[in-house]
């Protein structure tokens, strides 16, 4: 039995939708293949180069821990596992202890969270839905969104040209182009922005010239120490939150109910993070990025992301290859993503719509403003040795208090 079956004539016209389980021709998969290495790119290479680990290995496991995810839903679920932005604050606080200490926390994190996959797959999504009903997943996805906007403006304002230039070209072809135009919008975009970038001389290819063609990615063991480890465990409830605000985003993008598939989501998220941890990378996440690209092209087929994950194993081998995937300009990957977070967030706002979420409830209203600003304000605070973000409290606030205070509110009206 085929992996896909191909959609019409294997060339999508204008305005159709391309379902996970299909794919177009073999050269136009391809291409949607690079579209998503660029989206992902710059975010996977900048969380090892934060933390101290290996970029080489990070792009190997990220490759990985996509080809996985996609066995492990079933080719259900399109999505790209890439380096997660939640490990780094407790990945740097680690630094001083050693890349296998650091290791070590992502190990246990990534073993929990297939813990807590499978208990969602065994007790079923009804009971994860009482925890994380509609307006608790509508609001984990707007806050992914928007708690990485700062990341997205500051990268734009550093290099506010090329960053115009390719959010503009994205903007254009996503809005009135058609065919090839639309769908590649993302590629062609950055594409662009990253020629401007050549010809205005924000690119600098020493590391290029020097790197190696062939070489292997650079291994190492981790080593568990309870002091590192918790500092890292608090990312778990955020790796969770964003899988299945991701699932549930995705499913509101291709109209489809994924709920069967969080739990088998969650376990290889799990799966690919403990991977990580186990040969030398950061934990891994589904990314915002790519699920933004999906939403501007309607290209939701799995045989994409197929083709990236092998794409970033092959460039895991390949020094030079890293290299020159570094030197996208950081105003290219602000004008880009500023397009991408944005439609991320949307989406979140869109499962309130279709849930019919009444956000004049006092519970609805207060609990997911209260999340809202403390994830886009980024607030971080400090317990102890740990450091948590935005994004964290965020997801605690909304995740947690929710659920407590619909218990509290129905207690007292009983």
């Amino acid at each position: 039995m085929a992996l896909w079956t191909v959609h019409g004539d294997g060339r999508p016209t204008d305005g159709d939708a391309i379902a996970p389980q299909e794919r177009v021709s073999w050269p136009l998969t391809i291409g949607f293949g690079a579209q998503h290495l660029v989206a992902m790119a710059g975010a996977t290479i900048l969380v090892p180069a934060t933390t101290g680990l290996p970029v080489s290995t990070t792009l190997l496991f990220s490759g990985v821990g996509t080809l996985l995810f996609l066995v492990l839903t079933r080719n259900r679920v399109p999505s790209y596992l890439g380096a997660s932005f939640a490990f780094i604050a407790p990945l740097s606080a680690a630094r001083d202890e050693g890349i296998a200490a650091q290791l070590g926390g992502v190990l246990a994190a990534g073993l929990l969270v297939v813990i807590i996959g499978v208990a969602v797959k065994a007790l079923g999504v009804r009971m994860l839905e009482s925890v994380m009903p509609p307006v608790v997943t509508g609001a984990v996805v707007v806050l992914i969104g928007l708690n990485l906007s700062h990341r997205a403006t500051g990268s734009f304002a550093e290099q506010p040209l090329p960053a115009a230039v390719t959010m503009g070209i994205i903007l254009l072809c996503g809005v009135v182009g058609r065919g090839t135009f639309f769908r590649f919008s993302v590629l062609l975009g950055v594409l662009v922005g990253w020629a401007l970038g050549f010809w205005l001389g924000l690119v600098d290819t020493a590391a290029v010239a020097g790197a190696d063609w062939v070489g292997l990615p650079a291994f190492h063991s981790p080593e568990l120490r309870p002091s590192v480890t918790l500092l890292v465990l608090p990312v778990v409830i955020v790796l969770v939150a964003e899988n299945v605000g991701h699932v549930k985003a995705v499913g509101a993008l291709t109209g489809r109910n994924l709920d069967g598939s969080i739990g088998d989501s969650i376990i290889a998220n799990g799966l690919s993070t403990a991977l990580a941890g186990i040969g030398g990378g950061p934990g891994t996440t589904t990314y915002s990025e790519n699920i933004g690209v999906m939403g501007v092209t309607k290209v939701y087929s799995t045989a994409a992301y197929a083709v990236t994950g092998v794409a970033a194993v092959l460039l895991a081998f390949s020094p030079k290859a890293t290299a020159l995937l570094s030197t996208v300009p950081a105003g290219v990957v602000g004008g880009a993503t500023l397009v991408l977070f944005g439609l991320i967030s949307l989406v979140g706002v869109r499962i309130w719509m279709e849930h019919r979420v009444d956000l004049a409830n006092p519970g609805n209203a207060l609990v997911g403003g209260a999340a809202l600003v403390a994830g886009v304000g980024d607030l971080t605070l400090e317990l102890g040795d740990m450091e948590l973000g935005g994004l964290v409290w965020g997801s605690l606030l909304v995740v947690i208090l929710h659920p407590v205070l619909r218990w509290l509110g129905a207690v007292r009206k009983g």
